[in-house]
């Protein structure tokens, strides 16, 4: 098989590695149809986390199941699946309070960049679809396995609901589908913050409102002018920065809730501020299994279109440009075809 590997900062190839084989009685082998690049694998990429020796890259896939352990009896060779890239046995009490990327069997994925991947905790971990869907739909149902249910996770934990007003910080791939999300939800009014037009445009698209290109301390004054000084409801931190964790704090109205979801570079939340705020915060890794059949049934009835994130699609065997054109943000995310 094939897959990327990344050897230092800007430094990403497509390799030939030994093929994956069922190393527990819980595994599952897939043949991936669509994988892509997702924002948080820029992190290392522009040297901001450390990547120590080469090691391979992806955690978001679907595909069809090749070969399961003797254990696995939810999915079957042949049937076409979405998985979470927090792998969980969807039984532990973790998983039964739906919090799966918690599950005390958890493996994270992080090799799936490749034409094949082996599934830790498969049987608690895949969802297979009634019949394998049609092409058109299968970003879609990748944006689900992380993107989609990561913005879905922010803007649940946000508490966006009916009749709320909900603010997106950031307008990457999660962030935009946090904007599905909190339409989906029923928000009323949804504020994304975003200085980049065409990312502006999908948001609308999606469901966005209101758009703020003021960062920072002006960005905060300016969603208080669109909320008659209070603040929002509800706020999706879809980054992981200082600032960004920042701003949405700030966003939020005495008694909102923050939703956060970005992986956190450099953040420190000061908890007396935080404490006389009656902010509520809440994020981590997200349950994407939790969401995962609703989703699914989401994007097969057209409900949802989250796959519109993927801008730019690319062979597998180009994944070096990919990486490239989401770091100078010449694409939103990238789609990659084995």
């Amino acid at each position: 098989m094939h897959g990327a590997v990344i050897h230092a900062p800007g430094d990403v190839r497509l390799e030939p590695l030994d093929d994956p084989k069922i190393l527990r009685p819980t595994d599952a082998i897939i043949r991936t149809a669509v994988t892509c690049v997702c924002g948080s694998d820029l992190w290392p990429y522009r040297g901001l986390e450390p990547i120590g020796e080469a090691h391979p890259m992806g955690h978001e896939y679907v595909g069809f199941v090749e070969e399961v352990g003797s254990e696995v009896t939810a999915v079957k060779p042949g049937q076409f699946v979405v998985g979470s890239f927090a792998t969980s046995d969807n039984t532990c009490a973790n998983c039964r309070h739906g919090f799966q990327s918690h599950c005390l069997n958890r493996e994270f994925m992080s090799t799936c960049q490749a034409d094949h991947v082996r599934i830790p905790n498969a049987q608690g971990t895949l969802v297979a679809t009634d019949e394998t869907p049609t092409e058109e739909f299968w970003p879609g149902l990748l944006a689900v396995s992380d993107v989609m249910g990561t913005g879905w996770w922010a803007a649940d934990a946000a508490e966006a609901g009916p009749g709320s007003t909900a603010v997106v910080v950031g307008d990457g791939a999660v962030g935009l589908c946090g904007v599905i999300a909190a339409k989906e939800r029923g928000a009323e009014r949804i504020i994304v913050m975003s200085r980049h037009e065409s990312r502006q445009e999908l948001a609308l698209e999606f469901g966005a409102t209101d758009v703020v290109t003021e960062r920072g301390d002006d960005g905060v004054a300016r969603i208080k002018d669109l909320t008659d000084g209070i603040g929002a409801d509800s706020v999706l931190e879809c980054v992981g920065t200082a600032q960004a964790m920042r701003q949405a704090l700030s966003s939020a109205r005495p008694g909102g809730n923050v939703g956060f979801v970005g992986v956190p570079h450099g953040v420190a939340v000061d908890g007396q501020e935080l404490f006389y705020s009656h902010v509520g915060l809440r994020g981590g890794p997200a349950p994407v299994r939790r969401y995962l059949p609703d989703l699914i049934d989401r994007v097969l009835t057209g409900r949802i279109a989250p796959g519109k994130v993927f801008d730019l699609t690319l062979p597998l065997e180009q994944v070096a440009e990919g990486y490239r054109a989401m770091d100078e943000r010449r694409a939103i995310k990238t789609l990659l075809t084995p």
